[in-house]
């Protein structure tokens, strides 16, 4: 089964953005620092969160959960796996993911990475020493809360720094976490194809890197501001380049700015400011290109991590376990970080009219990923089955960074990150419910390969309806181009027959 935490995309950036400015006048000198940060130390404390994010993703044994599962280790059936297993990942990820969302701003951030860590050592505790399926579901249930948590993480970083340095510490973050899952796969297949050490000595291996991020975690700073909850301590004034204090001062993009410049004082639940941004989120909802790409995160990314949770499976069912030595899920895996690493990085220089384009570039994406769906669906050879499943995950990944700048660019910061959470609920959601339907035992527990052709049919039904999208919205630019371009004399005729038709018109009732 592949986590959803080996996929690497950042659904949730935080980005703090002061949108109460200060108008003190400052005497201090300006500087880069966050408040809480000394001069000499920012840098450091940005290269242990850093080092922290990068060894917290080494889990070797992690791309190898599905094959140990299935077997001489714990014997469990596909069935078992499929249909009773897997199923509780979805269910827990939505159970925790709105906790868990408030409590990262709430606490600020350092708690819930503490508790991400003793979940991940819990699961691998949990599949070294249980020995029945619900300690398996309890495992599984730990992996939702490790899952949800990756927000703190991805948010931490911001609350170190001023929004001078917010690009620059989010590039750091984002290379370390990749690095760290590309490592952390390419060890584990040297473990098991060189090495030949067994599933479960490669388990222990992974509990130890997973212990020793615990340990990390213990010495990670506590910020003092926060996104939504704990805002008095954001930054002002200093650290603040000029375009940022342009953009707060001349398009705050939250209405009323005279609300906003009360939020110190405010204690009404009413007035709080994440109320007034879901209802400034009203008027944004509007937008075409926020709606649109909304709706992409929502229905494609919930069929997407719906075919990496049963991909294993899958692999396992076209080429079932005779030699660990000769399973390459942990190669396959980095070779998927690394292409959706360099496809996200392209589509940074993807430059068309997307306002035009963008129901065509989604409907053609999401059209060849259906056909490598019944593709991986269909083959009997495993490699055709890892090379689809690769550009599959490299496709996706290749939306990801335009969908987050299409839906930035109209949206403040803190707005971009309720926006993406509400859109990865709304995911998790759709994908609860499509795992009740199709893969839960008291569903129609379906096994894994009519599993792939519902989710072959749901992308092809995306793919259908984005391409009768674009049709249109090609059609009606060209219709309005075609009406603008027109000259004025050939507007005349019309004219003058509207004006006799009207003198006609009030001759007759005269």
């Amino acid at each position: 089964m592949a986590k959803e935490c080996k996929d690497i995309r950042e659904p949730q950036i935080l980005r703090p953005l002061n949108l109460v400015h200060n108008s003190k006048p400052q005497d201090s000198k300006p500087s880069d620092l966050a408040p809480e940060a000394e001069p000499q130390r920012w840098e450091w404390m940005v290269s242990f969160l850093c080092f922290y994010g990068f060894m917290t993703q080494i889990r070797p044994g992690e791309s190898f959960i599905t094959p140990y599962l299935l077997g001489s280790d714990k014997n469990f059936t596909r069935e078992q796996v499929t249909n009773e297993i897997t199923p509780v990942l979805s269910y827990s990820y939505l159970a925790v993911l709105v906790p868990i969302f408030l409590l990262t701003d709430f606490l600020r951030y350092t708690p819930v990475l503490l508790l991400q860590s003793l979940s991940h050592v819990s699961i691998w505790l949990l599949l070294i020493f249980g020995t029945n399926i619900l300690a398996m579901q309890f495992m599984e249930f730990f992996y939702g809360i490790t899952m949800a948590a990756r927000v703190a993480y991805s948010s931490y970083i911001f609350s170190l720094v001023t929004p001078s340095h917010y690009q620059r510490v989010a590039g750091y973050s984002r290379f370390s976490v990749l690095m760290g899952v590309f490592t952390s796969s390419v060890v584990g297949q040297l473990c098991i194809t060189v090495a030949g050490i067994s599933f479960m000595t490669l388990n222990y291996i992974s509990l130890g890197f997973v212990s020793l991020g615990l340990i990390l975690s213990f010495f990670l700073r506590w910020p003092k501001r926060s996104l939504f909850f704990n805002r008095n301590s954001m930054p002002s004034g200093p650290g603040l380049t000029p375009l940022e204090t342009e953009k707060m001062n001349s398009k705050p993009r939250m209405k009323p700015a005279s609300r906003l410049n009360k939020l110190s004082v405010m204690t009404n639940w009413k007035d709080s400011f994440l109320v007034l941004m879901l209802k400034e989120l009203q008027n944004m909802i509007k937008l075409p290109q926020l709606r649109l790409w909304s709706l992409w995160w929502i229905f494609n990314s919930a069929g997407y991590y719906l075919m990496l949770y049963y991909v294993q499976i899958l692999w396992n069912e076209i080429y079932p376990i005779k030699d660990n030595r000769k399973v390459y899920n942990g190669g396959v895996d980095a070779a998927a970080t690394l292409l959706g690493a360099i496809t996200s990085f392209a589509a940074g220089y993807l430059k068309i009219r997307w306002k035009l384009w963008s129901e065509l570039v989604i409907g053609l994406i999401t059209a060849f990923q259906a056909a490598l769906l019944f593709l991986m669906n269909t083959t009997s050879n495993i490699w055709v089955c890892y090379v689809a499943y690769i550009l599959f995950r490299g496709s996706y990944q290749f939306l990801v960074p335009i969908a987050i700048f299409q839906i930035a660019t109209s949206l403040s910061k803190e707005l971009c990150a309720l926006v993406f959470g509400i859109n990865t609920f709304f995911a998790t959601v759709l994908k609860t419910i499509i795992t009740i339907i199709i893969a839960d035992k008291r569903g129609l527990a379906l096994s894994v390969h009519p599993q792939f052709y519902v989710y072959f049919a749901y992308f092809t039904l995306l793919a259908t309806a984005y391409l009768g999208a674009s049709v249109f919205v090609i059609v009606r630019h060209k219709w309005q181009e075609r009406s603008q371009d027109k000259p004025p004399d050939q507007m005349e005729p019309a004219n003058e027959l509207y004006n006799l038709a009207t003198e006609n018109l009030d001759c007759t009732k005269a």
